[in-house]
């Protein structure tokens, strides 16, 4: 038998580096690059407080109270993520800090949605025809979220896989700078075409308890196209709601969809680790109630579950 050596052992890893040198640090995650228009930059300047020489400094500010203040919640820092959240809260840290803990504590509590979220485990929805999003944006350049509840066939899969479908899109649509206001997300209007005579007897009974500025964005308007028309131009709607853009084309979008499965597979069928039931056992910074958030943050979700067209 060989002797054992009296020296003390080392990894290999250990071994194949010298006294002075130290393993490379992880890589930075990619910086932000501006990708807004001098028009949209104005814009962002004028309606969210966005000012391009703080920009940076801003997004670093939020980065550090997320490391300080809620040190297990595993979340992205990287500048275009937090970015979003600023955005959406015209820049005031402590707010956007509130939306970053109520967005991923709303992702941990409603699993039936978050859980293996990507585009091929909705494909039926998508092959439904129940949503898509129109390829000509409005006069303000606002994306058209078209649902058509009447293409969900209850006994084919759970309502939950539509709210799967319409949040995947919505996260798609913001990934683009030209339509960050944040998911944070905007919705700057809800129009209502074809509902039944009944959708209008509820929607009086619960729009008293709706902010103002909330109920003033929906627009019942039947069958009578022509009142859509004053909103959405025909030019920009497909032949299906009066216009002259053409057939309403779902694969178009869908094809967009599926051809991300990738960027959602990393976002969303990560495991979680252990610590981070939640918020990872982390106490929300004060003044936050993460039961409360998240209500708030659940409705905030299903309120967008309105027929848009």
């Amino acid at each position: 038998m060989s002797e054992e050596s009296d020296s003390p052992r080392t990894s290999p890893s250990a071994a194949s580096l010298s006294e002075n040198e130290l393993p490379p640090p992880p890589p930075e995650p990619p910086g932000y690059v501006c990708s807004l228009t001098e028009e949209l930059v104005t814009k962002a300047r004028e309606e969210l407080q966005e000012k391009p020489e703080w920009r940076l400094r801003d997004v670093q500010a939020l980065r550090d109270m997320v490391r300080k203040e809620c040190p297990n919640l595993s979340t992205s820092l990287d500048d275009a993520f937090l970015l979003r959240f600023l955005r959406a809260r015209k820049f005031d840290y402590d707010r956007a800090l509130q939306l970053l803990v109520n967005y991923h504590s709303c992702r941990r509590s409603w699993p039936e949605v978050f859980n293996n979220l990507k585009p091929s485990a909705v494909k039926d929805v998508l092959a439904s025809g129940f949503l898509t999003v129109l390829p000509h944006t409005d006069p303000r350049g606002c994306h058209i979220l078209c649902i058509r509840p009447d293409r969900w066939i209850p006994s084919n899969y759970p309502i939950t896989e539509n709210i799967r479908a319409i949040y995947l899109t919505l996260e798609k649509l913001i990934q683009s700078e030209e339509t960050q206001d944040g998911f944070p997300i905007r919705i700057k209007a809800v129009h209502v075409v074809n509902e039944p005579r009944i959708f209008k007897g509820i929607f009086a009974i619960i729009k008293p308890f709706l902010k103002e500025k909330i109920a003033n964005r929906f627009f019942l308007h039947g069958s009578d196209l022509n009142s859509l028309h004053t909103n959405l131009p025909r030019s920009i709607l497909p032949k299906e709601y009066g216009g002259t853009a053409g057939e309403l084309d779902t694969t178009a979008w869908n094809a967009v969809l599926l051809a991300s499965e990738e960027d959602f597979v990393r976002e969303f069928c990560q495991p979680v680790p252990v610590c981070d039931s939640i918020l990872g056992q982390a106490l929300p910074p004060e003044g936050l109630s993460s039961d409360a958030q998240c209500d708030d943050s659940l409705r905030a979700v299903k309120s967008q579950l309105y027929s848009c067209y």
